[in-house]
């Protein structure tokens, strides 16, 4: 793909990996269109990046008509928008802190890719790119609920793309893990989001959109399923 002049919309692009990556694809010079549900911090980004923006919920789906409508058509769709949830044990979990959770990490991502299919069948072309989390590989507690919503995902993406391959539209399921991104602090992630030198070790925002570009710009008629990335620093026993 040529990123150039490319219709692109990432989700939650208003700060963290989603705002890396916005930055990176715009220097490729690409229409990109943020979302996110904090206006202010949306807007800032997009002055800052010079991308155009819509404040927008991923869960509810008369947002998603929203963006697509103003959009005018989209080559480029980047899932990056999710939430952790309420961190404690399934035991301890609120049913509507659940419901949440699965809505913004999954639910929302599905009503997003069913519009996004639906205009990249009929121009037979197009990718979808959803961020997963190595917490869909791992096991830790307190992240149950938010560790199905991005298994859900990850195998989500592997059917998707088995309806999209025969019309020539590509799925990727990127999954990364500690980064250098706000996630940590409200995760309030052991080590990553106390130490400076550490944090500084995680992927980076721009890292992250690098990756994203990479995939974009590897050859039509190959496609990458799936790609996981994690910091060097970042201790995953047993592996």
């Amino acid at each position: 793909m040529n990123i150039n002049g490319k219709k692109i919309l990432v989700t939650g692009g208003g700060s963290g990996y989603g705002k890396g990556i916005a930055g990176v694809l715009a220097k490729c010079g690409a229409e990109v269109w943020i979302t996110g549900r904090r206006e202010e911090k949306l807007k800032a980004a997009a002055a800052e990046l010079g991308v155009k923006y819509c404040c927008a919920d991923v869960a509810n789906p008369s947002d998603w008509d929203k963006v697509i409508s103003l959009m005018g058509g989209i080559d480029v769709l980047v899932n990056n928008a999710g939430w952790g949830g309420n961190l404690v044990p399934v035991a301890e979990q609120r049913d509507e802190d659940i419901i949440a959770t699965i809505n913004t990490n999954l639910t929302g991502v599905i009503m997003g890719c069913s519009r996004a299919a639906k205009i990249m069948q009929q121009q037979k072309s197009g990718t979808i790119i959803n961020i997963s989390s190595v917490c869909a590989l791992y096991a830790w507690p307190a992240w149950s609920v938010y560790t199905a919503a991005k298994a859900g995902l990850a195998k989500f993406s592997h059917g998707l793309y088995t309806e999209l391959r025969p019309y020539g539209v590509r799925v990727t399921c990127l999954t990364p893990s500690w980064g250098q991104t706000e996630f940590n602090t409200a995760a309030n992630i052991s080590g990553a989001s106390e130490n400076p030198e550490l944090a500084g070790k995680c992927t980076s925002p721009e890292e992250l959109g690098n990756l994203v570009k990479t995939i974009l710009e590897t050859p039509d008629h190959l496609v990458i399923p799936d790609v996981t990335i994690q910091p060097m620093v970042q201790d995953i026993t047993p592996f």
